[in-house]
């Protein structure tokens, strides 16, 4: 299997249940589209990063995925700066917000099969030095609402309605879900 992403995240969720896989990041514009609701954007951009794998690898089964977090129906991306990162960490401070992940299984006769799972996230109150302190840890700085519920991150959730794999950018319980319905090989659980 191909994963098409780039995030050392993905990489290290997919081999805690024992995938072996080829990572082939692809570099698509992940641009949202306020156009859209969360679930169809990130079903959009994900389908968009496993066709363009699959262009380059087009007798394996690709596997790729998008995540989103949206309040206040405003997507926030990945922050581009520390500033960015403050500003978003400051608009999820004591509020509940959406995190969204769109998966794509691209299959080797070019069939996609898409699927995304919804988490409620609710944020501590943080104070000004938090966030700046957080900020300037630059673990935000590739992570999409600024935090990484991985790692220091966890420090700001009170509450998580749904899938903590999802919040981490890759629902396991969707790529199951995904490979069943294809009829593929499921994983050995062996890490």
């Amino acid at each position: 299997m191909i994963l098409a992403s780039a995030s050392p995240r993905r990489r290290e969720l997919l081999a805690s249940v024992g995938f072996e896989f080829e990572v082939l990041p692809v570099d698509i514009d992940e641009t949202p589209d306020p156009a859209l609701a969360p679930a169809q954007d990130v079903c959009r951009l994900a389908r968009r990063k496993g066709l363009a794998a699959h262009r380059l690898r087009p007798q394996q089964m690709v596997l790729a995925a998008d995540t989103l977090v949206f309040i206040d129906g405003q997507a926030l991306g990945k922050p581009a700066d520390a500033g960015a990162a403050e500003r978003m960490l400051g608009r999820l401070s004591g509020r509940w917000h959406d995190v969204c992940t769109g998966v794509a299984l691209i299959l080797p006769e070019g069939r996609v099969l898409e699927d995304h799972s919804t988490t409620r996230v609710r944020f501590a109150r943080l104070d000004a030095e938090e966030i700046r302190r957080y900020a300037a840890s630059r673990e935000p700085v590739d992570k999409a609402g600024a935090y990484a519920v991985q790692g220091a991150g966890a420090w700001f959730v009170e509450r998580l309605e749904g899938s903590f794999t999802n919040v981490i950018g890759l629902p396991l319980e969707v790529v199951r879900r995904l490979l069943q319905q294809a009829g593929a090989r499921l994983p050995p659980l062996t890490p």
